[in-house]
Order: structure tokens, then C-alpha cells, then sequence
């Protein structure tokens, strides 16, 4: 009986093979002449797979995504988010570019045309316009590091792959304030992130930003974009490296209404176009050495790259991450994303020489703000933060008559004045400080703000190119080197001549003047420092063997090596095993694929999900063969 209480039953018999792909005519001829059997079918074998999906994607090119396929330690760790069921579904981000190719295979899933508009051409369709070398190819590779489709046989996959995507084309012409104002401030009820990687020209001697109309719609974005919650602009903080620019002379990347996101080499070291400053809050990967394999994408004519790089490479990665946190919490404001981006950045093997340890114990660098951003540690803190209190600000005029400025010039300032109950600040989050001085040669100014609990954070470096007589007027520099400090007390502005001495040789007159520095603290009333997260998943091994390798570990994750991980990486897989004698449970372990695979669900040769390079992938057997 097959089912109880129903007369259906299930015969056997000897003269049928088991398992037959095919009907046996002769006892289905039978039946069917038999009057009292009102129903039969034999039974043949279904293919069915588990869809319990491997974390891995199946992508054809996943192989060479480095930065987050577990090939290099640290990556940006996205298969951990992933792990967790975090992919972006929800979440709506647009790339602010030269436009989108939305009939691309790996895009055309997630293409969202109500976040998309041509702004050029004005009218809704910003395919991008197709020129004999393909420079008009920036968007399209932007938008696939970001939500590229996954398990699709196309390409690789994007960091935020359920997530929809549109592209706004707005560099493909004559670029005036009112089209950065509207694409910016393009539908900010629907659309989530915004993600730019354009700014001033990095020539190491421009000092550019917003113009009244941009300024206004970065305000109006995080004012009353999504919500009320705030539009969450991701911004590159620049590629004026060899120019020995610094991206605080870019009014974009340095306001504290975008999150500027700086570049680094897969080995760590700082690529030759990063561009450097005090405003840039995380980093992620734009490249290896130029040799090998960088970052992988979509590219115009519906092919794939694996050689997008610079730090326009790097601010999508960033966005796709900041999706899967809002996945993860879509009660997140602006300035929300920016505490956690903080908290989930990580100073690991990133070379600088500048390093620091501000006033609330963080290492903090100007290539590299706190350092590479981890996906998994973002979503976890993410899914458990409560949010911060409304944004605080206090402003100190700190000069009351000009201050001649020759080699150098110190000025100090009491913030006491921010101590008052409706302007108190116990936690810093940006720090400004908004200059007008005249100076006989600006690139050579070095200038340096110190905080009350002794952090210095260098506000614009020597600039060798920059030649201009014109100084500084009224600009904003912006700090995040600061963030959590208490300000109470004296916060100490240096000027510095660092240039080449024939600047100040030969000269009766100071070179320069100061006659404006104002002071503006942003922050909140609450001791951020006392919030405290739990404790990330590799100190959640249970059991270990003689050689330190995790054997067993808590709360669902799966041993591999001397950790714990919520998945398998690619070349293993998911498998219980019992336990040793003394365990009381079954332990998860990642268990080797065979050989051949390059990701599988189970230890043989016809287990394979996904090939290794140059290897064919049979569908039907579940194997690679070989190249």
C-alpha cells in the first residue's frame, strides 16, 4: 500500500528490470485489458537534485573572481554573507556613469528600468552610446561587479546578485550642475545606493566639488531619500595617485554625505593611481599585479572581463556590500551604514606607513580609512544594530583676526562651547574644518588637525603640481579619523610650508594669510564605545586536534581548517560526520570535493556542481573532463 487508507499498491515483477528507463509493453498491455485495475503506471526513475543551492555559484568565470572566492586571505569575505541568505534581494542600486548595457545576459535579470535614465540624451534609455574604442564601457563593468546574475553559466557573479540595477548615463556629454543635481536626486524613493566613481580631474592641482544645485540634492538625498532613512551615496575616492593628488581637494568624495571608498592591491600593497585623505572610510580590492587576472565583470557587446581595476573597480564592490547590509537591516540610515562600515572594516595586511591608533583604539590610515571591508562581519553587525541617535552638530569659529602663515602657524581652539545640553556631543562621527587662506604657492601647505584625545589626522598633503596663488577659499576639508572620540577640549590646527625651499626663500612678506577657520563637529549624544558585538565565528571551535584543526564547531558552522565558517568554500563541501567518542552530536565539516570539481555536493566525480578552469561541465553526469 502506498498510501495509507488509499487503495493504491505497488507490484513488483520478477520479469521487469528495476530501475527501466522505458515501459514494459507487454505487462502494460495486460493490465490495461484488466477491469478491475482502474489505474497503473509504472514507475521509472525522476532526476531530482536537493535545493539546498552551495553557497559557491556555478559561474563560469567565479573561478577567477580572487577578491571574494576564498583564493587570497583576507578576501572580502562575500561568501559568508551569502552564507547567511544575503544576496541583496530588495535593494536598488544605480550606477552614476556613461550608462548601462541592459540587454547584457549577466544584467538583463536585474535591470531595473525605473532606476535608470539618460541624462545626456534625456530620455529614459541609457544604453550606452558605442565608439570605436569602447570607452563608454565604464558603466556596464560597474554595474556587473555589483549584480552581475548568478548561476546563470554567464561570467562570474555580482556581490549582490538578487539586486536590481539600473545605470544613469551622465558623462557621456556636456556635464553641467544640473545634471550631476539630477542624477543624483533621481528617484530617491525607489533607488537605495548610488554609486559614482567620478569626481574633479585628478591632475594634483584642481580643488573642485558640488555646485549649489549637486550640494543641494547630496542634502535632499540623505534627508528624505529612502524614507527619510537617507539616499547612501558610494563614492571612489580617486585615481590622482601619480599625481600626488589628495581626494580632500575633491568636494565630492570628501563630503561627509557620501562614503568615499579607497583601492588596494591584492597583496596588500597601495596601487600607484590611489589617492589618499582623511575623508576615505573603507577600502576594498581593485586589482593584482598587472599580469594577472583583476577584476572580473560584465563588458559592452554582451562579453565578460577579468580586467576592470582602479578605484572606480573598487567603490562597486563596496556598494554590492552596502546592499547586502541593507538587505540584512533595511532600517538603516546614512549614518547608520557609515558606523558599521567602520566597525566592519579591518586594517589586516594593508602596507602604509601611517597607521594610526586614534583616541577610541581604532587603527586608521589616509590610503585606507579602517581598513579592508569584510561582508560577512558587515551583514552580522548589520542584522543586530539599533539605530544611532539623530546626527548632532556644533560649529566654532576659531579665528577672530587674521593670522599671518610663514613656515608654519598653529591655531587652537576650546570646543567648551559644544558642551551646552542642546548641541553636546559625546560621539564624533565627521569632523570639518572650513578654510580661507591665501598662500603664494597651495600645493606646498601641508595642514593637520589634532583632537582633544591626541589623534592627528593630515587634512591635505604637499601637492607638488599644484602652483596655484589662489589659497583656499572657503573650502571644507573633512576628517574620519576622528570618529567616537570625545571632542571636549582643545582641538590644535597646524600650516605647514613642506614644499621645496625656493618658496620661502627671497621672500620679504609671509607667504600666506588666514582669515577664516571654522570648526564643524558632527556626531551624537551617545558613548558609541559601549555598544559591544558578539564575538566573530572563528572562536566558535568546539573541539580541536593535536594539530590545532578544527574538528567540531558551534551553532551550525562547518569545520574547515583551524576555523569555523558558515559554508563550504569552493573545492569542499557540506557534510555531518559523527563525532569522536566524546562528542555528544554530529559535527559539520567541509569535506574535499574530488579532483575534478571545482565546487560539488558530494565527494565523487559525478558529484560536481561547477569545473575548474579550461574544464567542460556535463550537465546530465554531474562531471568536469578535462581540458
Amino acid at each position: 500500500q502506498v498510501m495509507e487508507g488509499e487503495s493504491y499498491y505497488h507490484y513488483k515483477h520478477r520479469g521487469t528490470r528495476q530501475k527501466a528507463l522505458s515501459r514494459h509493453w507487454g505487462w502494460n498491455m495486460r493490465l490495461a485489458k484488466e477491469p478491475k485495475v482502474l489505474w497503473f503506471e509504472q514507475q521509472t526513475v525522476k532526476r531530482r537534485t536537493k535545493r539546498s543551492v552551495s553557497v559557491v555559484p556555478t559561474d563560469p568565470w567565479f573561478h577567477k573572481q580572487w577578491y571574494m572566492n576564498n583564493d587570497i586571505s583576507p578576501d572580502l569575505n562575500i561568501l559568508t554573507a551569502w552564507s547567511k541568505g544575503y544576496t541583496g534581494l530588495g535593494v536598488v542600486l544605480t550606477i552614476l556613469d556613461d550608462g548601462i548595457e541592459k540587454d547584457h545576459p549577466d544584467l538583463s535579470a536585474n535591470y531595473d528600468p525605473l532606476a535608470s535614465y539618460d541624462f545626456n540624451s534625456n530620455d529614459p534609455d541609457p544604453q550606452p552610446r558605442y565608439a570605436a574604442r569602447d570607452e563608454n564601457r565604464h558603466g556596464t563593468r560597474c554595474a556587473g561587479e555589483v549584480a552581475a546574475a548568478a548561476n546563470n553559466r554567464i561570467c562570474g557573479a555580482g556581490v549582490a546578485y538578487n539586486a536590481k540595477v539600473g545605470g544613469v548615463r551622465m558623462l557621456d556629454g556636456p556635464i553641467t550642475d544640473m545634471v550631476e543635481a539630477q542624477s543624483l536626486s533621481l528617484r530617491p524613493q525607489h533607488i537605495h545606493i548610488y554609486s559614482a566613481s567620478w569626481g574633479p580631474e585628478d591632475d594634483g592641482k584642481t580643488v573642485d566639488g558640488p555646485g549649489v544645485l549637486a550640494a543641494e540634492a547630496f542634502y535632499r538625498g540623505v534627508t528624505k531619500g529612502r524614507g527619510g532613512l537617507g539616499s547612501i551615496f558610494i563614492w571612489a575616492s580617486g585615481n590622482g595617485g601619480i599625481n600626488y593628488d589628495n581626494c580632500n581637494c575633491d568636494g565630492y568624495a570628501n563630503s561627509i554625505y557620501t562614503l568615499s571608498v579607497g583601492s588596494v592591491l591584492a597583496g596588500g600593497r597601495r596601487p600607484w593611481y590611489g589617492e589618499g585623505c582623511s575623508a576615505i572610510l573603507t577600502t576594498t580590492y581593485s586589482s593584482r599585479t598587472t599580469s594577472e587576472v583583476q577584476i572580473v565583470t560584465t563588458d559592452l557587446h554582451h562579453r565578460c572581463t577579468d580586467k576592470h581595476t582602479g578605484t572606480s573597480a573598487a567603490a562597486p564592490l563596496a556598494a554590492g556590500m552596502i546592499a547586502l547590509a541593507l538587505e540584512a537591516n533595511p532600517a538603516l540610515t546614512w549614518r547608520d551604514l557609515q558606523h558599521l562600515v567602520i566597525r566592519a572594516s579591518k586594517p589586516a595586511h594593508l602596507q602604509a606607513e601611517d597607521w594610526a591608533v586614534n583616541g577610541v583604539g581604532r587603527k586608521v590610515s589616509h590610503h585606507y580609512g579602517y581598513g579592508l571591508l569584510d561582508a560577512g562581519l558587515l551583514v552580522e553587525t548589520a542584522q543586530v544594530w539599533t539605530g544611532t541617535r539623530p546626527q548632532r552638530r556644533c560649529s566654532v569659529k576659531a579665528l577672530h583676526a587674521p593670522r599671518n602663515i610663514a613656515s608654519k602657524l598653529t591655531v587652537s581652539t576650546d570646543v567648551s562651547f559644544c558642551s551646552g545640553s542642546t548641541k553636546r556631543i559625546r560621539s564624533l562621527e565627521h569632523v570639518q574644518v572650513q578654510l580661507s587662506l591665501s598662500y603664494s604657492r597651495r600645493g606646498d601647505l601641508v595642514i593637520a588637525l589634532t583632537s582633544p584625545m591626541g589623534t592627528t589626522s593630515t587634512l591635505v598633503t604637499v601637492r607638488p603640481y599644484d602652483t596655484s596663488q589662489q589659497g583656499y577659499k572657503d573650502w571644507t576639508f573633512m576628517s574620519t579619523h576622528f570618529w567616537d572620540e570625545n571632542p571636549n577640549g582643545t582641538w590644535v590646527l597646524r600650516l605647514e610650508n613642506k614644499g621645496d625651499a625656493y618658496n620661502t626663500v627671497l621672500s620679504l612678506r609671509p607667504p600666506g594669510l588666514l582669515t577664516s577657520f571654522i570648526l564643524h563637529l558632527h556626531g551624537t549624544d551617545e558613548d558609541m564605545t559601549a555598544r559591544r558585538f558578539t564575538a566573530s565565528a572563528a572562536d566558535e571551535c568546539i573541539r580541536r586536534d593535536a594539530q590545532g584543526t578544527c574538528e567540531e564547531c558551534g551553532s551550525s558552522l562547518y569545520a574547515y581548517r583551524r576555523s569555523c565558517l558558515s559554508y563550504c568554500p569552493p573545492h569542499y563541501y557540506g557534510r555531518t560526520q559523527r563525532a569522536a567518542a566524546a562528542a555528544t552530536n554530529a559535527a559539520r565539516v567541509c569535506a574535499s570535493c574530488h579532483p575534478s570539481c571545482y565546487t560539488c555536493q558530494g565527494a565523487s566525480a559525478n558529484n560536481c556542481t561547477a569545473c575548474p578552469p579550461a574544464c567542460t561541465f556535463d550537465e546530465l553526469a554531474h562531471s568536469c573532463s578535462p581540458p
